[in-house]
């Protein structure tokens, strides 16, 4: 069992950067694959990217990528979220989650745990 938190939201400007982080506890966090998600408000919660076990396969949303980059340090037991280019379309909550299987799904229904949530907003 890991029990994501996520850290690093908060208010930037159009076309600013911003790095989401996720400490996840316990011993086995090497073997989940991690992802990010999004909920803007009134709308359903949508695939940002995620990252397989060993950081060898990432995916990401048609929206984020190019922009976007998903990381881990299995050390640390940490993965990251490196948001560039950002527009006020990626304003949302952020969540991150765990998917024990190892994968890295883009389905949230595959995640076993999930964090609380951190807010990012963007303005013009």
């Amino acid at each position: 069992q890991v029990r994501p938190v996520e850290s690093g939201g908060g208010l930037v400007q159009a076309g600013g950067s911003l790095r989401l982080s996720c400490a996840a506890s316990g011993r086995t966090f090497s073997n989940y694959a991690m992802g990010w998600f999004r909920q803007a408000p009134g709308k359903e919660r949508e695939f940002v990217a995620a990252i397989n076990w060993s950081a060898r396969s990432t995916t990401y949303a048609d929206s984020v990528k190019g922009r976007f980059t998903i990381s881990r340090d299995n050390a640390k037991n940490t993965v990251y979220l490196q948001m560039n280019s950002l527009k006020p379309e990626d304003t949302a909550v952020y969540y991150c989650a765990a998917d024990r299987r190892g994968y890295g799904s883009n389905s949230r229904f595959a995640y076993d745990y999930w964090g609380q949530g951190t807010q990012v907003t963007v303005t013009v």
